[in-house]
């Protein structure tokens, strides 16, 4: 007899993979903001910011399979795709740029270190105190949220998350003068613009403008992390960073960029790549390949087609509205489809996450103590899908709270 899946995965798979939820799902197929799991049961997906045109939108599945079933090769050829949808993708920046391709966020961000580091010819890099920016060895150590075993770059210093009660261009400052004292050149300050891992800041917009003044004055570059809030999540902008009035040096992108399939970049203005593009070759194998830029030239089509940043903003708001009148939600901050509803503690959070999971809904929970709710579903989500994660939210904290 073949062992259960869980069993086969364990005896199979390496230990540092990590499971969703208490029961783990076993899906067997999506489509929209729902998914179906191998017994037939659905669940509404108000996680998965992977999928900003739903799961399995016809218009990105049909692009991907015309484009493998023409060519797949790299960057080192000519080829029309990876041309225009750049100039699709860059024509949705304030400011004239230049793209470069990758395979996930974390390569973006690796490149972005790179580059900031050749550029300025100095070492530091500032973050938030409980960011994420991937997994490679050199955006691992700038994620102090994947935990106190993945060690901090001696050339790291973190600053508080910008919640109300600090002021977050002086803990930049504060940092900047850190790392001088030590003898440190500052090189970057890194900043994912909705802080997810943080535990969701949004507001009020313009406040990330005195930090990135700070760190330019200080002769450093200014990353803007867009791999979770980009691609027109806020629902009022397209990027991150425009709520707040900046101009990145650099950009980075993922997840959401292809609708599922691996693509990533790294936007960057002319004058900051254009000596690291002259002196030092990038070539990524399947980086910027036809089929990548055939599912991330259909994923942006569709969501400007489908208006779906415009939806974002639209259910955002009522959801945050709705979201906001429950007791036990002590504050719920984010900006269109990126919400959080923060909770006492972490463990009323994770009780709630799981709950919900029994129920039918799936989100997640972020901040260093695992407190908020992290609610980023589809840009496709309607209000109808709105009310059910609100009244499933309402119930699984209700009976949580009268558990305690």
């Amino acid at each position: 007899m073949t062992p259960p899946l869980l069993e086969r995965r364990q005896q199979l798979l390496s230990p540092s993979y990590r499971l969703f939820y208490d029961e783990p799902l076993h899906l067997a197929s999506g489509q929209g903001a729902w998914l179906t799991d191998v017994h037939g049961r659905r669940f509404l997906d108000a996680y998965n910011n992977v999928v900003p045109a739903g799961h399995c939108h016809p218009r990105i599945v049909d692009a991907i399979v015309a484009q493998t079933k023409r060519l797949n090769t790299h960057t080192r050829y000519l080829h029309d795709t990876i041309v225009d949808y750049a100039d699709a993708l860059l024509a949705t920046f304030p400011f004239p740029a230049q793209a470069t391709f990758t395979c996930s966020g974390s390569e973006a961000n690796d490149l972005a270190i790179r580059i900031a580091r050749h550029v300025t010819g100095g070492q530091g890099i500032i973050i938030t105190e409980n960011a994420y920016h991937g997994v490679t060895s050199a955006t691992a150590e700038i994620s102090p949220s994947l935990g106190k075993s993945v060690n901090l770059g001696m050339y790291v210093r973190t600053v508080p998350a910008p919640a109300a009660d600090t002021d977050f261009a002086m803990g930049v400052r504060s940092a900047i003068a850190d790392l001088q004292r030590h003898g440190i050149r500052p090189a970057l300050l890194v900043v994912d613009t909705l802080f997810s891992s943080d535990g969701i800041f949004s507001d009020p917009a313009g406040f990330l403008a005195p930090a990135v003044e700070a760190a330019h004055e200080a002769g450093a570059l200014f990353l803007a992390d867009e791999v979770q809030p980009g691609f027109g999540r806020t629902g009022s902008h397209m990027w991150g960073f425009e709520r707040h009035g900046v101009q990145p040096d650099m950009v980075s992108m993922g997840k959401p960029m292809g609708n599922g399939y691996p693509v990533a970049g790294l936007v960057c203005q002319p004058d900051v790549i254009r000596d690291f593009g002259a002196s030092i070759r990038y070539f990524n194998t399947f980086g910027g390949n036809p089929v990548a830029m055939a599912a991330a030239m259909a994923t942006l089509r569709v969501i400007q087609d489908e208006h779906l940043m415009e939806n974002a903003n639209t259910i955002g708001a009522y959801l945050r509205t709705q979201l906001a009148r429950h007791p036990g939600i002590h504050d719920v901050r984010g900006a269109g489809l990126f919400i959080g509803a923060e909770l006492a503690d972490g463990t009323i959070a994770s009780r709630v996450v799981n709950e919900m999971r029994a129920c039918g809904v799936l989100i997640s929970s972020s901040g260093p103590a695992g407190n908020v709710l992290k609610i980023r579903p589809p840009l496709i989500f309607s209000r109808e899908q709105a009310d059910i994660l609100n009244d499933t939210l309402g119930a699984a904290l209700e009976m949580v709270m009268a558990d305690r």
